[in-house]
């Protein structure tokens, strides 16, 4: 009963062409990771140059994804859709035609990061169209798109070695864009129900609270962990254990499918578990993973930590954001682009802290044990707050007291 009417509900063409624009989009943007290994033989980089390579179109997607997000309020999301379609196969002919020098290869990282960006109308595109029943199922249907990732991490360095060369690889991603912003363009239809365009003052507001750090502090960790480690594992495969590009990247791909698709069990098990316990216990074991990979222990055991840290990391992106609407009910467009933002942000400093630390110390231990102790440091602070959350969150006897203060001072 409960599946037909969300099936009877929304706009099902909008829904399937944000999935496809999203996961199209996940796949460019992570590219340049499994790629790094094979694009390194042409140029001789540095344990930091390799790190800088993978996390620009990180960095690069959390910026535009602010910028996205003004126009998805702007001009919508079907239009906004259209226009990052359209303005990612930039990067993708550079990088197919004209890469040449390292420095260009920079530039064209960052501007991956309108792929990444994607979040911002994707997302607004799927959600608008549905009934507040239904928002955790279509968001979950649309954010499913991160399986891009696999399909970078599996077939990248496949294509590369199969041309002897990795520049055909990005002039090949321009097909699936190409075929996307068809579909796209022919499918997506924005909802009737448009918000009023956000202010940057109404941005402003929101950062006067300590939660809205707090909440991008925690997401940095979960979202900016699984990004991080996907754009990065293919280079820490192939550098700590010698394996081949593909073989590297085929271990990548196994460590990320559990991030990929344990996301909505992280909201589904924060709906009857509580957010904040979830949040508690997965910092905590996320933690204690990442002290044991800092032992560096053989092939075999570190692909199962590995496997289960994603997994536990994907399941921490579902629980914060089963929390943020609690806090911020009124405010969920304003935090849900800041706090993506800050996702963003978490995936760029990974790859910079285990690169900086490889290069300078030797080892990718200490690395992990300083992410070891961020985890931590996370998990320490939702057990500090959460006396204040549970008492001020919706459906925690606060109900408006928590969503409605932005209003109240505005």
């Amino acid at each position: 009963m409960k599946k037909q009417g969300f099936l009877q509900a929304g706009h099902k063409p909008s829904l399937f062409s944000a999935f496809l624009y999203f996961d199209v989009s996940f796949m460019v943007w992570v590219m340049m990771g499994p790629l790094a290994v094979i694009i390194m033989n042409d140029f001789d980089m540095t344990a930091v140059q390799k790190a800088n390579l993978v996390a620009l179109p990180t960095l690069g997607g959390s910026i535009l994804r602010l910028v996205l997000g003004y126009l998805t309020d702007r001009i919508g999301p079907k239009r906004t859709g259209q226009l990052g379609l359209l303005l990612t196969m930039v990067p993708l002919v550079w990088a197919w035609l004209f890469a040449n020098s390292l420095s260009s290869l920079y530039v064209i990282a960052l501007l991956l990061g309108i792929a990444g960006a994607s979040f911002a109308a994707a997302l607004p595109l799927a959600s608008r169209w549905y009934p507040p029943q239904y928002q955790g199922l279509a968001m979950g249907i649309a954010g499913a798109g991160n399986s891009g990732t696999i399909f970078a991490t599996l077939f990248a360095n496949r294509i590369a070695n199969s041309f002897g060369d990795w520049h055909p690889v990005f002039g090949l991603a321009l097909i699936p864009i190409t075929i996307v912003f068809i579909v796209f363009s022919l499918l997506a239809k924005d909802s009737p129900q448009q918000p009023a365009p956000l202010k940057i003052a109404d941005y402003g507001r929101v950062f006067r609270f300590r939660d809205t750090w707090l909440f991008c502090l925690l997401y940095s960790v979960t979202f900016g962990g699984f990004v991080g480690m996907s754009t990065y594992l293919t280079i820490f495969f192939n550098t700590q254990y010698g394996l081949s590009a593909v073989r590297a990247a085929d271990f990548t791909t196994i460590c990320v499918i559990g991030g990929s698709f344990f996301r909505p069990v992280g909201g589904w098990l924060a709906d009857r578990l509580g957010g904040i316990r979830m949040l508690i216990m997965l910092y905590a074991g996320v933690s204690v993973l990442l002290f044991a990979i800092s032992s560096l222990p053989s092939l075999s055991l570190i692909i199962a930590l590995l496997f289960v840290m994603m997994m536990m990391l994907g399941m921490g992106n579902g629980a914060v954001f089963q929390l943020v609407p609690q806090r911020f009910r009124k405010e969920i467009g304003i935090m849900t682009g800041i706090v993506g933002a800050a996702g963003g942000l978490g995936g760029y400093f990974l790859p910079k802290i285990l690169g900086t630390i490889k290069q300078s110390a030797g080892s990718y231990a200490p690395g992990f044990l300083i992410l070891a102790g961020i985890a931590m440091l996370c998990a320490l602070i939702v057990i500090a707050v959460q006396k204040d959350w549970k008492a001020t969150f919706v459906g925690n006897g606060g109900r408006a007291q928590a969503a409605d203060e932005l209003t109240a001072q505005a």
